[in-house]
């Protein structure tokens, strides 16, 4: 992995806003990420929050339009937002949104053409954490959220490696991608017709053998107009209930699919993950 280049450099509630781009190893190209790093970074190591965002969006939306620095300078968090897939001009897309550049669905594929670089997966759970272990004043306490896709992806990195993470929670998350169309084309593609080896990524599959059972929190907004057609957080409850899966489903009411949500309820995310990495 080559040496960090930092690309973006702001001061922001008493800590830096920076935006970074590293060549992977995981994904055989160069990737941005941003990193937020509060006051409190100056003096000891301080655990970090991974966000995960949704199709479409790159590493700057999370830093953008969440409003989340002023609360991780408040906990003492580190923030740190990947961009969604790979990307580049050797890198596989797709003409629509919601498959290939901006798509990656944090999976690992295992289809041409996408296998080469589309391991978002594996890059986030693993590459990233070292990367920012090393390079910054992290320790290996970590949360991991995400919004839509990235909720998806949060909550399948937590079930997939118990002991990863300490907390996790998601916004409007895709629950079932096996059984929704954004899922089912995305799986279709990055891992190939069998169905069975969809439920490795799929959070309704996994909480029915989870080895731990960490509280899943999940925020959803009852006006979301991907709410019924895509994202059915009953199918995860319901998983969670038979499993006995701790499980707080907030429904929040009039609340659409934009970032005017996650703004609205981030800083009780991030008290959320404080008090589970202060543990």
């Amino acid at each position: 992995m080559s040496d960090l280049e930092r690309l973006e450099h702001r001061a922001c509630f008493g800590g830096w806003q920076d935006v970074y781009r590293h060549a992977s190893s995981a994904l055989g190209c160069a990737m941005n990420l941003a990193v937020y790093l509060p006051p409190q970074a100056q003096h000891r190591r301080l655990p970090v929050l991974y966000w995960l965002s949704g199709l479409t969006c790159t590493e700057q939306n999370f830093i953008t339009k969440a409003g989340a620095q002023r609360y991780a300078a408040e906990h003492g968090l580190i923030l740190v937002a990947p961009d969604t897939s790979p990307r580049g001009a050797e890198v596989a897309d797709d003409a629509g949104y919601d498959l290939g550049q901006g798509a990656g669905f944090y999976v690992d594929a295992t289809q041409a053409p996408w296998a080469a670089h589309y391991r978002m997966h594996e890059y986030v759970v693993h590459e990233l954490p070292a990367l920012i272990e090393a390079a910054f004043p992290a320790s290996a306490a970590r949360a991991v959220s995400g919004h839509s896709m990235g909720g998806h992806g949060a909550l399948v990195a937590a079930l997939r490696h118990p002991g990863r993470y300490r907390s996790v929670s998601a916004f409007s998350p895709i629950v079932a991608p096996s059984r929704v169309p954004w899922g089912e084309k995305a799986f279709g593609a990055y891992l190939g017709a069998d169905r069975e080896a969809w439920k490795a990524w799929d959070a309704c599959e996994l909480v029915a053998s989870a080895r731990e059972k960490l509280p899943l929190l999940v925020d959803q907004g009852d006006a979301d107009e991907f709410l019924a057609g895509q994202l059915k957080p009953e199918l995860l409850a319901a998983a969670c209930h038979a499993a006995g899966h701790p499980f707080a489903w907030r429904k929040q009411p009039g609340y659409d699919h934009s970032y005017y949500f996650v703004a609205s309820f981030i800083g009780e995310h991030i008290a959320h993950h404080a008090e589970a990495l202060r543990g």
